[in-house]
């Protein structure tokens, strides 16, 4: 395994991640397609033995299960300081006040509850999980500064946004001289590359690493287009997968899906390393986010770090796109209501 450095700091990842919202108790989040703690174990370990360093997990994901499954294990199965635990804030851990959000008081408790959950005294990436719109910039990175100078974080990351609301918090961390946003976790893949045009040459620009979440859209580009495009996880997605891939766009993402085949028959492999391949030649991607419920899922991402796309081979990938509709930067019901009530041919229901 070839490590990268995250972004512009020292930080060696590898450029396979694990994405750990697919592990959790069931009866805590996601009884439909969530692993409990016997079946994600050996994942984990598997996914140590190949090479895998960066493993990526939310307070939110299964209510705190996420967490909890994925400290034991790395603790079991890992040296602490040669992996790098990324961990989220900012969604709803409680009914009430202060529940959610990005204010300092919920900076402030949500990191020792991940600690706890995590069973480690330091969180090496620790994101945003969104904007949060009810708190002012200032506030939240001044308390997200506050951490990584008491050293409970070692570095910073924000996810899905707009770039004009990334840039601004950026500027105001350079400002301040508060310690800086090293990552954005954003969605991309062969049928999502609207980040292309805005938050792409942001982060290239201002040397912030990429890790891509649904780099294999939500099953889509692992599989031919007329058998089951959906998973167990987009199953349950409703409203959310057509805001994510519209019904307007099928015949775009047919195209794609089918030039993913044939680049992967032509050359003997499987979709998905052909997909994971594609995001490796994006300079910005530092690694993908693989949320591998078999061992072979995570053996198809690492045989994808050996291929190497020839010019032919991308420019057939790429041709069949066609823009859609920029949603990046949502980050509550109500503005997902609002755009699939402006898009046409979008579910307005779950």
């Amino acid at each position: 395994m070839d490590y990268l450095k995250l972004g512009r700091t020292g930080l060696d990842v590898s450029p396979i991640a694990i994405g750990a919202m697919s592990y959790g108790e069931p009866d805590r989040g996601h009884p439909v397609w969530s692993k409990d703690e016997d079946e994600a174990r050996p994942l984990i370990r598997h996914a140590l033995e190949a090479g895998i360093n960066l493993f990526d997990t939310a307070n939110l994901y299964s209510n705190g299960s996420s967490e909890e499954i994925l400290g034991r294990a790395l603790r079991d199965f890992a040296d602490r300081d040669a992996v790098v635990i990324a961990t989220k804030l900012r969604h709803p851990m409680r009914l009430g006040p202060n529940g959610r959000g990005l204010s300092r008081k919920a900076v402030m408790t949500e990191v020792e509850h991940s600690l706890r959950r995590l069973g480690t005294d330091y969180i090496d990436l620790y994101q945003i999980h969104r904007n949060d719109h009810a708190t002012p910039w200032e506030e939240t990175l001044e308390a997200l500064d506050d951490l990584v100078r008491a050293g409970k974080v070692r570095y910073l990351g924000a996810s899905s946004m707009h770039a004009w609301e990334f840039a601004k918090a950026l500027h105001l961390q350079r400002e301040h001289g508060w310690a800086r946003f090293v990552s954005m976790q954003d969605h991309y893949n062969l049928l999502a590359r609207e980040e292309e045009r805005e938050m792409i040459p942001l982060c290239l620009d201002e040397g912030v690493g990429a890790i891509v979440w649904s780099p294999l859209a939500r099953g889509r580009l692992a599989r031919a287009w007329d058998e089951a495009r959906s998973t167990a996880r987009s199953e349950t997605d409703g409203a959310y997968a057509d805001l994510l891939y519209p019904p307007t766009q099928q015949e775009s993402d047919r195209a794609v899906v089918e030039a993913v085949g044939r680049v992967a028959a032509a050359r003997g492999v499987s979709r998905a390393q052909v997909a994971l391949a594609w995001l490796r030649h994006q300079p910005v991607v530092t690694a993908p986010l693989v949320g591998a419920g078999t061992t072979q899922q995570i053996d198809d991402a690492v045989a994808s770090l050996s291929i190497e796309l020839t010019d032919d081979e991308l420019r057939a990938l790429e041709a069949p796109y066609t823009p859609r509709y920029d949603w990046q930067g949502v980050s509550d019901e109500a503005e997902l209501e609002a755009i699939r009530r402006r898009v046409p041919g979008m579910a307005l229901s779950s």
